[in-house]
């Protein structure tokens, strides 16, 4: 490493390290003429623009990328609490009413429909308070949430039958930009799907099959309003679009006999087991952004050696070295080196 130390016209900053095999100390260039007043003149120029040093806080050293995923599963882990907390004790009431159930009649209470009422206004306020990261299923993810749905009359078998043919989708209305997808007959149903794709990717939109091979559409939860009114295919016009219901349906635990509370109580132990899943992802995504952020905080191998040179430099009294460290500490003050160590 060959660190070069010299005066700064804008900050009076030491200068900068560059890689190199060797490691010495430029003297700074002094006029052939009038050297002592010009020499004197630029120091006093260098002290007087000298920046302020600043500190490294937390917003400059991550990236607001990086923020905003904390933030997020921070909000996360706070929304899911309040639906575990809910769960546990719909699950209670549940279990209680069938420990005790004798009748059907008997097994069918107020509280259980008014815990499973409360649970559902909690999952509807799911995209405003779960931080864009829980989707509708209460699963986890870094990335903002999904909302999956379906095109009316828009059938993968249906479109390799005509096939070959030109799809094109637009979002906006009329006089939008259109995106061409193109099905040949020789393409599998998989590979149908991957061209819509890729197609419509650049819109915000992704299509895939799903378990049973049907094709199926996300875009983000944030997007899905602006895409649910106005997304239009060639040959179907404006189409009409429906969401893929989420799993959870807390609408249904209220049943009233006792095999009905039974399957409820199971649906409900799997959202609680899918609810701690979350909650383990979303604290695994602050613990890896604690390690980012520390790791962002520790100096680099270089700074240690470019500190050790610099020592080792101030140590030496030839004519050469102590011009060039005079000159690279013009306008550090102690402010400026108090300011620095608290740094560490």
């Amino acid at each position: 490493m060959e660190t070069t130390l010299r005066p700064s016209t804008s900050s009076g900053a030491i200068g900068t390290a560059r890689s190199g095999s060797s490691t010495r100390l430029l003297p700074a260039r002094v006029p052939e003429q009038d050297a002592d007043d010009k020499a004197i003149a630029a120091a006093a120029a260098s002290a007087e623009s000298a920046a302020p040093l600043r500190s490294s806080t937390k917003s400059n050293t991550i990236g607001s990328a990086l923020q905003d995923g904390v933030a997020r599963a921070q909000q996360a882990i706070d929304y899911l609490e309040r639906v575990a907390s809910q769960l546990e004790s719909l699950k209670g009431e549940l279990t209680a009413k069938l420990a005790s159930a004798r009748s059907a009649s008997a097994a069918r209470t107020p509280h259980v429909d008014t815990q499973t009422r409360q649970l559902a206004n909690l999952l509807k306020a799911r995209s405003k308070d779960g931080g864009g990261s829980v989707d509708a299923n209460l699963n986890y993810t870094p990335q903002p949430s999904t909302q999956r749905f379906r095109i009316r009359a828009l059938d993968i078998d249906a479109l390799q039958q005509s096939a070959p043919q030109t799809v094109s989708f637009s979002i906006g209305g009329a006089g939008g930009p259109q995106i061409a997808a193109a099905i040949t007959p020789d393409q599998s149903s998989a590979e149908a799907a991957r061209a819509i794709d890729r197609a419509i990717a650049p819109l915000g939109v992704r299509a895939s099959l799903d378990d049973s091979g049907a094709l199926v559409f996300s875009t983000a939860e944030t997007n899905w309003p602006a895409v649910k009114d106005s997304i239009a295919v060639s040959g179907h016009g404006r189409v009409a679009t429906e969401e893929i219901p989420a799993e959870l349906a807390p609408q249904q635990w209220s049943s009233g006999n006792t095999d009905a509370l039974r399957q409820s109580l199971r649906e409900v132990v799997q959202a609680l087991e899918r609810v701690r899943r979350s909650q383990d992802a979303a604290s695994g995504t602050l613990s890896a952004a604690s390690v980012q952020y520390t790791q962002a905080q520790t100096p680099p191998p270089e700074v240690q050696i470019a500190g050790e040179e610099f020592a080792a430099a101030a140590a030496g009294t030839d004519y050469d070295s102590l011009v060039s460290l005079t000159s690279a500490l013009v306008g550090v003050s102690r402010e400026r080196v108090l300011a620095l160590l608290g740094l560490r």
